[in-house]
């Protein structure tokens, strides 16, 4: 896989070097000891308090230091990718940060973690440090496993610690809050792929239509592999999964966790499915969807939840100063705001109206349309953004779902309904153009009852306002010369002209409207108008039946 980083040896002090210089206000730090000793701290940082110390391998940011900052981290220690930090990369920062309240340690249950935070407390109690360490192994992925794994919700620990340690507590009752924290969380995980390391080959265990349930935050692998299913289903196996878990009557928040790859589109279907299934009415607090551990650019999430109280509450809602914690929100019930009523259009409150022909027509064009979605898909995925298909058919659905509510009986006011549906229904530029022919067709019509020079007038306002001529490789291309030889009453004639127009857009290379204006040549080139082609097929359908 491709990925943009300079040397492998220094993508790690690049990365942390670049978060310095974004933080903002010079709040962070890093101890001069870089590269071989990687610690991120608080740059206001006065010892007069204790200090709480995480870190761990890169490859999970914006952990560890992305949480560094005021009511959080005051230092976060890195080892390279995927590799625990060393023991005297700790050891520098329980030095660099600890004052006479001590430090907390909080580590993820790894082992290289485990062992080199460990042998640095040892080793800083043996110079005069007070230090503490808590493991948090929140992962319940491996039933009956001694060693859960430590994942996302060590940030619940991160930030209740952070909070209690902001307020000026002392280093027994700070631990004594991380303990209980970390012995209340759960979490799972799903991806749909493993994730690459840079500069490593990478290969993918999982099939094409594969998911893993419960794999690690290093890409280890998880439980078990399941077919590709919807969301809701596969929110449903986690939430089995994760219930049982979960202490019965008690209030919960959830940090649902973007492990690195999967778009925010998806991320907020996946809180939808979350908080409409049967876990939603355990949750108060909702930290997320965001990416706040994740595993390099792994196409997965992951869910962690902690038993709430009120100390746990008032520590989870405190604001902070690092930019990488997502504010806690309260679940809430969807607002609705009623829309503004809409004054009647050309077609009035039209009454719907039966005509079997024109019935008949609309049906065809329409479920034409509809079943040429992923081929449209396709030829605009070579020359756009590879939804001229799904823009399409969703128009086509909509008609077909207001048949019955159209004035078939009237053609103006049925030209006009049309462009009523497809306005609200059908987006992109697409549905804005068709609802200007369909409208200026029905101005027409109603004036006069000519459909070929109706229609006519509908394509002179589509390309006045879309800018679009015959040319320029669009759907005006298939379009303008079907309705010029439509004005002769030849149907035939019609349908041949648009499929001659739709492939001529084949030798067309260089497009002057639409996305495909910013597609270079060599792309174009014997790639079909997406558009076009969706024209003609409209145009066979109407010879067909003519």
């Amino acid at each position: 896989m491709k990925h943009f980083f300079n040397r492998r040896e220094t993508i790690v002090t690049e990365a942390l070097d670049g978060l310095l210089l974004t933080s903002g206000n010079g709040r962070l730090a890093r101890l001069d000891s870089f590269p071989d000793i990687k610690v991120i701290l608080r740059a206001d940082w006065d010892k007069s308090k204790v200090a709480i110390i995480s870190g761990g391998g890169a490859g999970h940011e914006p952990s560890h230091a992305g949480f560094v900052g005021k009511g959080m981290l005051t230092a976060a220690v890195s080892g390279e990718i995927f590799a625990s930090p060393s023991v005297d990369a700790v050891l520098t920062a329980i030095r660099a940060v600890t004052g006479p309240k001590g430090a907390l340690l909080i580590v993820k249950n790894y082992t290289g973690d485990r062992l080199n935070f460990g042998l640095a407390a040892e080793k800083a109690r043996a110079e005069g440090f007070d230090v503490e360490m808590v493991i948090v192994a929140d992962d319940i992925a491996i039933p009956g496993i001694n060693q859960p794994r430590g994942v996302a919700g060590t940030l619940f620990v991160h930030k209740i610690v952070g909070y209690h340690a902001e307020r000026g507590e002392d280093l027994t009752t700070v631990t004594a809050q991380a303990r209980s924290a970390a012995g209340d969380i759960v979490s799972l995980g799903m991806s749909l792929s493993t994730c690459s390391v840079p500069g490593q080959a990478h290969e993918d265990r999982l099939g094409a239509d594969e998911g893993e349930l419960g794999l690690g935050i290093h890409g280890e692998p998880g439980l078990e592999r399941i077919a590709m299913q919807p969301v809701a289903d596969i929110v449903a196996t986690m939430v089995a999964r994760l219930s049982p878990a979960l202490r019965e009557g008690a209030s919960h928040a959830l940090l649902i966790n973007n492990l690195g790859a999967v778009p925010p589109l998806e991320m907020t279907v996946i809180a939808n499915a979350v908080l409409s299934s049967s876990l939603g009415r355990r949750i108060r607090l909702i930290i997320g969807p965001a990416p706040m551990m994740t595993a390099l650019n792994m196409n997965g999430f992951s869910l962690s939840l902690i038993r709430l109280d009120a100390a746990r509450e008032a520590a989870l809602t405190a604001t902070v100063e690092p930019h990488a914690w997502v504010p806690a929100v309260e679940l809430h019930e969807i607002q609705i705001i009623a829309a503004p009523k809409t004054s009647a259009g050309l077609n009035g409150a039209a009454v719907a109206g039966e005509n079997s022909r024109n019935r008949r027509l609309i049906t065809a064009l329409c479920e034409h349309l509809i079943s040429q979605e992923s081929e449209l898909n396709r030829l605009d995925g070579r020359v756009g953004d590879g939804d001229t298909g799904s823009t399409v058919a969703t128009g086509a659905r909509s008609v077909l779902a207001r048949l019955d509510m159209l004035p078939l009986d009237r053609p103006a006011a049925t030209l006009a309904s049309l462009g009523d549906i497809l306005r609200t229904s059908m987006g992109g530029s697409s549905g804005v153009l068709l609802s200007i022919f369909f409208t200026a067709a029905a101005k027409a019509m109603a004036d006069k009852a000519d459909i070929s020079a109706a229609l006519l007038a509908g394509l002179d306002r589509m390309t006045f306002y879309g800018g679009a001529s015959v040319g320029d490789r669009t759907m005006v291309d298939a379009l303008s010369p079907a309705l010029q030889a439509l004005a002769s009453g030849d149907v035939g004639a019609a349908a041949k002209a648009a499929a001659a127009g739709a492939e001529s857009t084949k030798t067309m290379t260089k497009a002057r409207a639409g996305r495909a204006s910013y597609v270079g040549e060599r792309d174009l080139a014997g790639v079909a108008d997406p558009g076009a082609v969706a024209v003609a097929g409209a145009f066979g359908v109407v010879a067909s039946l003519a």
